[in-house]
């Protein structure tokens, strides 16, 4: 409408040989629709459709020649695990999922993507597990049968199951030999108490050394959350819609939906700081973690986009407190304050790592400070313009291929389930002002909603 509206403007101009009167008017048009058309960020045009039995399907055709790739996002993380001793399924499900069907053995499943020339993986978090494969067009009719096989079919003995959870624990033993792992599990133990954010994506340890006895529960996990209610799967590429939505209602449509919605426990408000030490056995590079409380995931409202401003701004490479302490003084060896993501509310951490036991009070104080400074003070406005950009740009140059592009897209999908959430989420970015910095500083960076978490090794 606003075209056909400048279209006519045009006309009615230069009929009347009023060319400079018309440019004038064309450009106060411009304007006035230019503020009426939300800006995009998200470049590409997309499809978003739901079948009969819950699941969505989400087609984005790019310009990534002959390529597709498959993410099927599931609904289901650490975050679902609500029953006491049976933390840690979440992950077990990405392995178990390779186990395969009769239909689909792993070794034929494997070889299926060897023919493919796919590459193939899987990855869980605290709110979703995601299967993501990339390979050549030609072979998504094939790719989509087998996944829709596995996801409805999956099988597996007592004695597969038992192999499965024995590298389960080699890996919870693993990570738990990097004292970063270790202080992760402690802090977000310490910083919570109902709600199963709570243990990390690993699981508690006794859960996971227990969980060889569980293979009654494991048929019960898989068949509460493998549902395609729980599932959005994300086809990125040289696709077409309707070939795409033909081949997934062939495979997946049959699909029954499941009934199961877990209580996730909510998390009571904090009411003072909180603290936790722990002695790592050997020399290691002391550690520093400062968290507090933050929200939950938005894209109507600024918190989200104001704590990773505030992230990027107070602690990034540029800021101030890291210009000091890590370039000039040198007394960290690493410096930065990530901002979560997360369906539930979650932890805005301040990570450091420390050249020196005895630092660890005043760099505490030094950090404390800049947290308490920003509370007060406005971050200065060329410089959160300057931010707003470099994201904006950032995400948009990151979408160079469909692997890229469908992995994004997940992101998203995990948290509202539709890539409407990315324009939401950077419109709200791009209307941040110092004023909303300091009030989510003000709102959330407070002293009763702080856990303090610090690390040291043994003397050499």
């Amino acid at each position: 409408m606003h075209a056909l509206f400048i279209r006519g403007l045009k006309f009615w101009c230069y009929s009347r040989g009023m060319l400079l009167k018309c440019v004038l008017l064309l450009c106060a048009a411009a304007v006035v629709f230019a503020a009426d058309v939300p800006q995009k960020t998200f470049p590409f045009a997309y499809t978003q459709e739901d079948l009969a039995n819950g699941l969505r399907l989400i087609t984005i055709p790019t310009d990534s020649p002959n390529l597709v790739s498959v993410y099927i996002v599931v609904q289901t993380g650490s975050r679902n695990e609500v029953e006491p001793g049976k933390t840690g399924f979440a992950h077990l499900f990405e392995h178990m999922m390779f186990r395969g069907t009769d239909a689909y053995p792993p070794e034929k499943y494997e070889e299926v993507l060897r023919r493919a020339g796919a590459a193939s993986n899987a990855s869980t978090s605290n709110d979703f597990t995601v299967f993501h494969t990339t390979f050549s067009k030609e072979d998504l009719a094939a790719i989509l049968t087998m996944e829709a096989d596995r996801f409805e079919h999956l099988k597996y003995s007592l004695e597969a199951f038992k192999t499965e959870t024995g590298a389960v624990l080699g890996e919870y033993n693993k990570n738990s030999a990097n004292p970063g792992e270790k202080m992760e599990e402690v802090l977000d133990d310490t910083a919570f108490d109902r709600h199963t954010y709570k243990h990390t994506t690993m699981g508690f340890l006794e859960d996971v050394k227990n969980m060889p006895n569980q293979y009654d529960y494991s048929l019960t996990f898989f068949d509460r959350y493998y549902r395609p209610e729980y599932v959005t799967i994300i086809v990125a590429g040289d696709v077409n819609q309707k070939q795409v939505r033909a081949l997934v209602d062939k495979s997946f449509g049959g699909w029954q939906r499941g009934s199961y919605h877990p209580d996730i426990p909510a998390e009571p408000k904090q009411q003072g700081p909180r603290e936790a030490h722990v002695d790592w056995p050997s020399p290691t590079l002391p550690l520093l973690t400062i968290a507090y409380k933050s929200p939950a995931y938005t894209d109507t409202q600024k918190d989200s986009a104001a704590l990773d401003a505030f992230a990027t701004l107070v602690f990034g490479s540029n800021s101030e407190v890291y210009q000091k302490l890590v370039v000039k003084e040198r007394k960290l060896d690493s410096l930065g304050a990530f901002a979560p993501s997360s369906v539930d509310p979650d932890l805005f951490t301040i990570r450091a790592r420390l050249k020196h036991a005895e630092d660890i009070p005043a760099m505490r104080r030094e950090l404390l400070d800049t947290v308490a400074r920003f509370r007060e003070e406005l971050i200065v406005a060329d410089k959160l313009d300057a931010v707003k950009k470099r994201e904006r740009y950032g995400f948009t140059i990151r979408l160079d291929n469909s692997d890229s592009v469908a992995n994004t897209v997940a992101q998203f999908v995990a948290l509202r389930r539709t890539p409407d959430s990315i324009d939401k989420y950077y419109a709200e970015y791009r209307a941040l002002t110092p004023e909303d910095l300091r009030e989510m500083a003000r709102k959330y960076l407070i002293d009763s909603g702080r856990t303090i978490v610090t690390l040291t090794g043994a003397a050499k």
